[in-house]
């Protein structure tokens, strides 16, 4: 990880908050997969639209180990996977290799969402999205060769954040999920625990960074204390769908990570938390380079099979 940092900083690349927006887009999408494990081969890949309630139809890429004809008859389970950028930059493109991977490896269907993003659309349009997907999964997962009764949803930092508050909204619709997959998830309305003072100035993440983030996402600074802005905010969080959280010990987020899942266990909901020792945010993709990001892939297939009976 170490060496990882020092080749970044070599590198001297220009940090996002100075880039503007596109530009922020542009430079995440170029170095997105520069660190990431070979892409696994799948039997199925497929393109989707999903459409939301304002009309608008989502991109979206389906995974599967399997082909339709090979599938159970039942159905593969089903992950809705809400990619990581702090609402701002990131795509389906940026995550491939991570779904393949959770795909292959979890012996699941993966359906990866192309949520919309800010400045372009504010607080709380990723979220509506999410939610809007979820519950399209949900009634058409059969006819995509998904097992609708196997249902979860997962992702990474403002993916994790999308996540978690899915399965309170799931909760309250009376949709059932087998699983949160929550990897280092941003659930804290204002970046005030102790980890955020002590990464500060990073490394991969700083608070210049974060802090732009959330500028180009919120409306106002009253959205920060709207509990799908900030789960931890959530006023009851018993009966949400059981959770596995994956978190980098040098990360900012690592502290808010934490206390959502203390904040579930208070609830009674059954928590997985894994805290992966000496690595930083965004580690999960930068397999290449890092044991701990194939350590955390292999520990999240298994928690997918376990949720799912496999």
């Amino acid at each position: 990880m170490r060496d990882v940092v020092v080749r970044m900083q070599r590198a001297a690349r220009t940090p996002m908050h100075l880039l503007g927006a596109q530009g922020a887009k542009a430079a995440y999408e170029a170095g997105s997969g520069v660190l990431e494990i070979l892409k696994p081969a799948l039997a199925r890949v497929q393109e989707l639209q999903i459409p939301v309630r304002d009309g608008a139809l989502l991109p979206a890429r389906l995974y599967a180990p399997v082909d339709r004809a090979e599938a159970p008859a039942s159905g593969l389970p089903v992950l809705l996977y809400l990619h990581g950028g702090g609402f701002t930059v990131g795509s389906v493109a940026t995550h491939d290799a991570l779904c393949r991977q959770l795909a292959h490896l979890g012996g699941c269907m993966v359906v990866s969402l192309g949520y919309r993003l800010a400045p372009e659309y504010k607080f709380p349009t990723a979220h509506n999205d999410a939610w809007d997907a979820l519950q399209w999964l949900a009634a058409h997962a059969a006819g995509l060769g998904g097992d609708a009764s196997r249902l979860a949803v997962g992702g990474d930092s403002a993916g994790g954040t999308l996540s978690a508050a899915c399965a309170i909204q799931a909760r309250d619709a009376g949709l059932p999920l087998a699983l949160q997959l929550l990897i280092y998830p941003g659930t804290t309305a204002h970046q005030d625990t102790d980890s955020h003072r002590r990464f500060a100035h990073g490394p991969v993440l700083d608070e210049a960074v974060i802090s732009w983030f959330f500028a180009q996402y919120v409306n106002t600074p009253a959205d920060r204390d709207d509990w799908r802005f900030a789960p931890l905010l959530a006023p009851d969080v018993e009966g949400v769908a059981p959770a596995w959280i994956g978190l980098a010990e040098c990360d900012p987020l690592v502290d808010e990570g934490v206390e959502y899942a203390d904040k579930l266990r208070m609830a009674g909901v059954p928590v997985d938390l894994e805290i992966y020792r000496g690595v930083t945010h965004e580690f999960v993709k930068m397999g290449r380079a890092i044991p701990e990001a194939r350590q955390a892939h292999a520990d999240m297939a298994r928690a997918l099979r376990e949720a799912f009976a496999l």
